[in-house]
C-alpha cells in the first residue's frame, strides 16, 4: 500500500539535513557521489537480488546527491508495485567522503492465502442484485494463492470451485527464471463446467440460459478447457513483453444453438482453437493499484483461431495517465480501444463493453456487443481522510491497517461499433455518463469504489466495485 510512513518522512528529513552539512554551496551538492554499499533488511522470504532488480542504481554508480534522492522515491515506487511489501523505506545510511551507503528496509506482506471462495456467478454485484441476490447463484470453494513462492516474486495458484458451476485451475508464473532476471515463463491449466450460459444479448442485457429449467435440469450447458504457456521479457524497469500460446476447447449444449444459432459460427456446438497473444506493457506509476501520478500503457495483438470455425484478429490498447492537480487533488484519465477483424464475428467473440473492466460508470447494467470499441474515463479525486486501525497482531508488518479515502467526480464516454446491431440500442452511438463517488484504498491493493452514476438514458443508481490482488 502506497502510504507515506513515519519512517519514510524521517529518512527524507535526514537526507535534507545531511545535504547542507556536506556542502557550502549548490555546486558541492551536485558533485558526483559513488554508491558504496546497498544494505537490505526486513526481507525474510524475498531474495535480495529481486529487490535490487527494482532499483535504478547499483553499487559503484556515480550520481549527484540530488539525483540520488529522486532515485530513492522511484525505487520505493517500484518496490511497492512489485506487490511484495507493505512498507518500504529507502534512505542514506552513512557517508564516507563521497562514498554513500544506502539502506533499504522493507516490511513483507503475507504471501500464502488459502482463501475460502464465495461469490455470485454474475459479472458484477449490480447484475446479481437484479436477480434478487439469489444464493443459489453462488459459487463456493477454495482458492489457494501462494505469492513469492520461492522468494523470486513467482506466483502459484490452485482453485477448486463448486456450487453453481465447477472450476479447476492451476497456474504458475515465474517472471525471473534466469540469472539475468529478464526472462520468465508461465503455465496455466483451467477446466470449467457451467449450468448457466450467457447465450445471447437482448436489449443490451445478458440473456442467460439456465439448466435449472425443466428441460435442462442437471445439465452443464457450457464446458471449457484451456491450456496456456507463456514467455515474458523485461529488459529494464518500465517495459515488459509477453507472449502467450493457448489451446482451448469449448463445448455448448444444443439448447444454446436453438436460442442463438450464431453463438459459434455455422451453428456449431463445439470449437477447438489455438490462440497467440503478444503484449507490450509500459509502467511508470507511483502505485499501480490506485495511481495518483504516472503513466501506464499496454498494446497488444491477439490471433484466435486459424480456421472457418473461429477466426479473429484483435488489436487493442489500454492505459492510465494520472497527475497531481493541486493540494491532495488528482486527475486520472483511462482509455481502452479494441478492433476485431473480420467484422463478421460470432457472438462468442463479439463481447465488448460491460464485460470485465471495460464499462462506463453509470451503465453497469448493460452490455454492448461489437467489433470495435473506444472508451475514455475521466476522474477528478481528492483525498479527504487518512487513518489506520490497529490489528493487535504482534507483527512488524501487520500491526496496523492503513486506509485512505477519496471523494471523486467522473465523466465517461464510449462508442461500440456493431455491423449487425439487431435490437441493440446502445451500439453505433456515442455514449456518455457522469457521477460522483467515494474510493477506499487499503492493504494488499484492495480498492472499494462506491459510485453514483447518471447516464444519457435518464437512469441513475449506486454501484459498488471492488478489486484486489486475490
Amino acid at each position: 500500500m502506497l502510504f507515506i510512513t513515519r519512517n519514510y518522512l524521517v529518512a527524507t528529513l535526514a537526507c535534507l539535513l545531511v545535504i547542507p552539512a556536506l556542502a557550502q554551496n549548490d555546486s558541492a551538492t551536485l558533485a558526483p557521489f559513488t554508491v558504496n554499499k546497498i544494505l537490505i533488511s526486513g526481507n525474510k522470504k524475498t531474495k535480495s537480488y529481486i529487490i535490487r532488480r527494482e532499483l535504478s542504481f547499483s553499487e559503484g554508480d556515480t550520481v549527484s546527491l540530488k539525483e540520488l534522492v529522486g532515485k530513492f522515491e522511484y525505487a520505493r515506487q517500484q518496490l511497492y508495485n512489485s506487490r511484495l511489501f507493505n512498507d518500504v523505506v529507502v534512505a542514506i545510511k552513512s557517508f564516507n567522503g563521497y562514498l554513500v551507503d544506502i539502506e533499504i528496509s522493507v516490511k513483507e506482506r503475507w504471501y500464502l492465502f488459502p482463501v475460502p471462495y464465495l461469490r455470485p456467478v454474475d459479472r458484477n454485484l449490480s447484475a446479481w442484485a437484479e436477480r434478487g441476490y439469489d444464493l443459489n447463484r453462488m459459487n463456493y470453494g477454495l482458492k489457494l494463492s501462494y505469492y513469492n513462492f520461492t522468494g523470486r516474486n513467482d506466483k502459484l495458484k490452485a482453485w477448486l470451485i463448486s456450487g453453481y458451476s465447477r472450476q479447476i485451475r492451476f497456474s504458475y508464473e515465474q517472471p525471473y527464471a534466469d540469472n539475468s532476471l529478464r526472462h520468465g515463463y508461465l503455465v496455466n491449466f483451467a477446466y470449467s463446467r457451467f449450468r448457466e450460459i450467457n447465450a445471447t444479448t437482448v436489449d443490451n442485457k445478458q440473456f442467460f440460459l439456465k439448466s435449472d429449467s425443466i428441460a435442462y435440469a442437471g445439465k452443464y450447458l457450457d464446458n471449457q478447457l484451456n491450456i496456456t504457456v507463456g514467455y515474458t521479457y523485461r529488459p529494464a524497469l518500465t517495459t515488459r513483453h509477453a507472449v502467450r500460446l493457448s489451446y482451448s476447447v469449448n463445448k455448448i449444449d444444443s439448447a444454446v444453438t436453438i436460442v442463438n444459432p450464431s453463438y459459434f459460427n455455422d451453428k456449431r456446438r463445439s470449437i477447438t482453437f489455438p490462440e497467440l497473444r503478444y503484449a507490450i506493457d509500459y509502467n511508470r506509476m507511483d502505485y499501480i493499484a490506485y495511481p495518483l501520478n504516472g503513466l501506464q500503457g499496454e498494446a497488444g495483438i491477439v490471433k484466435k483461431g486459424f480456421s472457418k470455425s473461429i477466426n479473429l484478429l484483435e488489436i487493442y490498447t489500454k492505459g492510465t495517465r494520472a497527475w497531481k492537480s493541486g493540494y491532495k487533488l488528482y486527475t486520472n484519465f483511462q482509455w481502452f480501444t479494441s478492433l476485431k477483424l473480420p467484422f463478421s464475428q460470432p457472438f462468442f467473440t463479439k463481447r465488448q463493453m460491460g464485460y470485465d473492466d471495460v464499462y462506463l460508470r453509470g451503465l453497469e447494467k448493460y452490455v454492448i456487443d461489437g467489433v470495435a470499441v473506444l472508451l475514455a474515463r475521466n476522474t477528478l479525486k481528492r483525498e479527504i481522510l487518512e487513518f489506520s486501525i490497529p490489528t493487535y497482531i504482534k507483527s512488524r508488518s501487520h500491526d496496523r491497517v492503513p486506509f485512505k479515502i477519496y471523494a471523486k467526480m467522473f465523466g465517461d464516454a464510449g462508442y461500440v461499433y456493431n455491423r449487425n446491431s439487431g435490437d441493440s440500442r446502445l451500439s453505433n452511438r456515442l455514449l456518455y455518463t457522469a457521477g460522483a463517488g467515494i474510493d477506499v484504498v487499503t492493504l494488499y491493493d484492495f480498492v472499494l469504489r462506491f459510485e453514483y452514476g447518471f447516464n444519457q438514458l435518464g437512469e441513475n443508481g449506486l454501484f459498488l466495485h471492488f478489486k484486489n490482488e486475490f
